[in-house]
């Protein structure tokens, strides 16, 4: 493990050198492209700034992915269970991943307020598509053997569901609650950029009109942090909770 983080911080070392010397060297202006070194200061010091708006951002998230979760893992059960409703929702979810965020963001924030619901509303639903595909994806993985093992012992659908489908689609669903949650953040940002008084979004817009590129920048590290730390916890999830790792049963297929 040691390895590959010092590969990566060598890296990120690198990059930011590559950054730092040509803009010192050329005298850059800071409101144009600031230094890494700045970026991490500000980064830093407005530590009273960052952080409360940081928590709102965060809130929004999570809230974000507590509604995405009460509509996606209903579903992808519902479509595994009737087929039918999987061909006729499945165009429905594609199209509705074809509009850009942008597009939605307004209209979300006429219909649920400049508050809270919309930035909330806008995170569920970037996060909903890669966690509904991902567990009926999963679903539909379990080997046929196990299928047949289940219906011989005369269990239902139910109890097949809780001991078999369900863990057997464990590591698809925290596949797609990795993808959910690293691309969690633009569905909030975006929705604080349409309109918000709080949220990362929200200082980026008011940076950005004082050209305060450094704060912008400020901002987007702590965006990148949150989105590490809630890939950490999802990766640590799923560990705990998928320890035990079905096996794959040969020739099932």
């Amino acid at each position: 493990m040691r390895g590959p983080l010092a590969t990566l911080a060598g890296l990120v070392l690198l990059a930011a050198l590559a950054w730092e010397l040509p803009v010192r060297l050329l005298g850059t202006p800071a409101y144009i492209l600031p230094a890494p070194s700045r970026i991490l200061g500000v980064a830093l010091g407005r530590w009273d700034l960052l952080a409360p708006h940081a928590a709102v951002t965060l809130l929004e998230i999570v809230a974000g992915l507590a509604l995405a979760l009460g509509v996606a893992v209903p579903l992808a059960l519902l479509m595994f269970a009737r087929p039918a409703v999987e061909r006729l929702l499945s165009p429905v979810l594609v199209a509705s991943q074809a509009v850009p965020v942008f597009a939605v963001a307004p209209l979300l924030v006429v219909w649920f307020g400049y508050g809270l619901a919309s930035k909330v509303v806008m995170a569920a639903v970037i996060i909903f598509f890669p966690l509904t595909v991902s567990l009926l994806q999963g679903y539909k993985s379990c080997a046929p053997a196990y299928r047949v093992l289940f219906r011989l012992m005369g269990a239902g659908f139910w109890a097949t569901w809780r001991r078999l489908y369900w863990p057997w689609a464990l590591p698809y669903f925290f596949g797609g609650l990795k993808v959910g949650v690293s691309v969690a953040t633009i569905g909030a940002v975006i929705g604080e950029w349409v309109g918000a008084q709080q949220g990362l979004g929200f200082v980026m817009i008011q940076a950005n009109a004082r050209l305060r590129v450094d704060l912008v920048f400020a901002a987007i590290l702590w965006l990148s942090a949150m989105g590490l730390a809630l890939w950490g916890l999802v990766g640590w999830l799923e560990r705990r909770v998928c320890a035990w790792r079905m096996p794959e049963v040969g020739g099932a297929e």
